[in-house]
C-alpha cells in the first residue's frame, strides 16, 4: 500500500519519515501554501535523501502551475512523481506525461458531491493514479477535513487511487476498514504545525498501519 506523508519542508524529517516506512514523500510547490517549499530547497531535500541512501518516491504537488514551471521544478529536484491539485485539464495531464517521460502523474480531486467522483473517473485513463481530498473553499489540502467515507465505498476507478483528507493515526484503521484505497495521504494529521511533522505521530501511524503494510506496492 502506498503511504504518502505530504507537506514536508525539512530534510532531516524527510529522511526520518522515509525510514519509518513512507513510500512517498510530498512537497508543496504552491507558493500560497503555508507548507510551500521553494524549488532550490526542494532540490536540496531530494539530494539529501539520495546522499542518505533513502529509497522513496518524491512527489511535487502543484496547482494550476504552467507546464513549463512544473517541468523545470521536476527536473531540478529530480522528482519521481507529480501531483496536480488544481483545475488541470485532461489535455494538460497528457501533455505533462508526454513532456516528462517516466514521471508518475497523480490527479487530486477535492470531493464535495458525487459529481466530483464522476469527474475524478474521467481522469483515470489519462493519469497514473487519483487522489481524493476533502473540499475546502479556500485551501487546496492539509485542511484536516475528512471525506464522507461511506459515499466512497463503491468508488472503483480504472486506475489506483489514494485517500486523503483529515486522516490521522487515530482514524486510519477505521478508514482502511471502511474503504479499500490503493494508498493514503496524510499531512496535518501528523504535524506539529504546517510543514513541521511530529515524528512521534508518524511512528504511531505506522504502528496502526501494520495490518495493511503487506499490501505495499512499488509505485
Amino acid at each position: 500500500m502506498r503511504v504518502k506523508i505530504c507537506g514536508i519542508t525539512q530534510a532531516e524529517q524527510a529522511i526520518a519519515i522515509a525510514r519509518h516506512g513512507a513510500t512517498h514523500l510530498g512537497f508543496i510547490c504552491v507558493p500560497q501554501s503555508p507548507r510551500y517549499l521553494a524549488p532550490a530547497a526542494l532540490a536540496d531535500i531530494t539530494q539529501a535523501l539520495d546522499a542518505a541512501g533513502v529509497v522513496t518516491k518524491t512527489v511535487g504537488v502543484f496547482a494550476d502551475a504552467s507546464l513549463a514551471d512544473i517541468g523545470a521544478i521536476a527536473r531540478q529536484a529530480n522528482l519521481s512523481h507529480l501531483q496536480l491539485h488544481g483545475q488541470e485539464t485532461l489535455e494538460q495531464c497528457q501533455q505533462l506525461l508526454a513532456e516528462l517521460p517516466g514521471i508518475f502523474l497523480i490527479k487530486a480531486i477535492r470531493v464535495r458531491t458525487t459529481a466530483d467522483l464522476a469527474r475524478a473517473e474521467t481522469y483515470a485513463p489519462y493519469v497514473d493514479a487519483l487522489l481524493l481530498d476533502a473540499y475546502h473553499p479556500d485551501q487546496l489540502g492539509g485542511t484536516g477535513l475528512t471525506l464522507d467515507w461511506d459515499a466512497l465505498v463503491s468508488f472503483r476507478p480504472a486506475c489506483p487511487w489514494m485517500l486523503a483528507g483529515g486522516l490521522t493515526p487515530e482514524n486510519i484503521s477505521t478508514a482502511l476498514s471502511t474503504l479499500k484505497p490503493d494508498g493514503i495521504d496524510l499531512s496535518s494529521g501528523v504535524e506539529q504545525s504546517p510543514g513541521v511533522k511530529d515524528l512521534a505521530l508518524v511512528q504511531h501511524l505506522f504502528e496502526q498501519l501494520q495490518p495493511w503494510l503487506h499490501l505495499q506496492v512499488e509505485k
